[in-house]
């Protein structure tokens, strides 16, 4: 809830996708914003595939600050913008736009978000055997951060072409080999067999399947580090498993809130109240179980 007068200053935020009906980071900015005390508000936008061109011109029109951008435009959306950081560019994915007086700047705080999650629990991904699983937007980002970091990778996917294009521009642009493999229950043991961290950046767990994983817990073990980007369930049935076998978890919550803080940063210049973003989400999420 605003505590706020919105004044005829106000910096307009939000987020573009579709659908947007489970986002989290209206709860979660509005509350930042609030507790900052800045004359900033954060909405909503759906928008259609087609529509997205014109959605972006909107921005600029309207002076919109910034926007956060999820499923499908985070690659559609970089023909409109003005210019990439360096990041974003390699990934071939945006989630943040920063609008400086007109001029629109893509970055992707999904990755930044991934690594700040892990480096604030202590890890160093740098030269690690990380094991990845699938081959989507999610992993983009994430196999992009880990692989200029350093670390060595395995992805696996279902659709193994789709895991090939991607090592493939890793290849490219980095100049580091990256394992492909396909996602089964052989090619899994045998990657796991060797992991130091573990990724799952599939949807398999996510709410309402809750009851699914996509790891069998004979794989898990004692040491290893397992990141579930799922943040609904709060607590993933790959997590509970992976604790049971000595494992060291962190949640899909952790990097939704960093890529929210940073966007949060670009935007308003202010250091982002993490704690009780991440507050304010297990909060709506508690209340929306209930």
């Amino acid at each position: 809830m605003l505590n706020r007068v919105i004044s005829g200053n106000i910096k307009i935020c939000g987020i573009i996708g579709d659908p947007l009906e489970h986002t989290m980071s209206p709860v979660m900015h509005n509350a930042a914003f609030d507790e900052m005390g800045v004359d900033y508000l954060y909405i909503p936008f759906r928008v259609e595939k087609e529509k997205l061109g014109r959605a972006i011109e909107g921005m600029r029109a309207l002076n919109i600050r910034g926007l956060n951008v999820t499923i499908p435009h985070k690659v559609a959306v970089i023909q409109f913008l003005d210019e990439l950081d360096d990041l974003a560019e390699k990934i071939g994915a945006v989630n943040t736009i920063v609008n400086d007086d007109g001029v629109l700047t893509g970055y992707n705080t999904d990755a930044t978000g991934f690594l700040q999650a892990l480096l604030k629990r202590g890890i160093e991904p740098k030269g690690k055997n990380v094991v990845i699983l699938g081959a989507g937007g999610a992993s983009r980002a994430i196999s992009f951060i880990l692989a200029e970091r350093g670390s060595n990778l395995v992805i696996l996917n279902r659709t193994v072409d789709k895991a090939k294009e991607l090592a493939d521009r890793i290849s490219k642009i980095l100049q580091r080999e990256t394992e492909v493999l396909k996602l089964d229950r052989e090619n899994l043991a045998k990657a796991l067999s060797k992991a130091d961290i573990l990724v799952n950046a599939t949807s398999v767990g996510m709410s309402p399947n809750i009851d699914e994983t996509p790891v069998a817990s004979n794989l898990l073990k004692s040491g290893m580090i397992v990141f579930d980007t799922i943040y609904n369930p709060i607590k993933t049935r790959l997590q509970t498993e992976a604790e049971e076998a000595g494992a060291i978890t962190i949640s899909g919550l952790d990097m939704l809130v960093w890529q929210g803080a940073l966007a949060f940063e670009k935007w308003t210049g202010l250091k982002a109240p993490v704690e009780l973003m991440r507050e304010e989400v297990i909060k709506r999420l508690i209340n929306n179980r209930n």
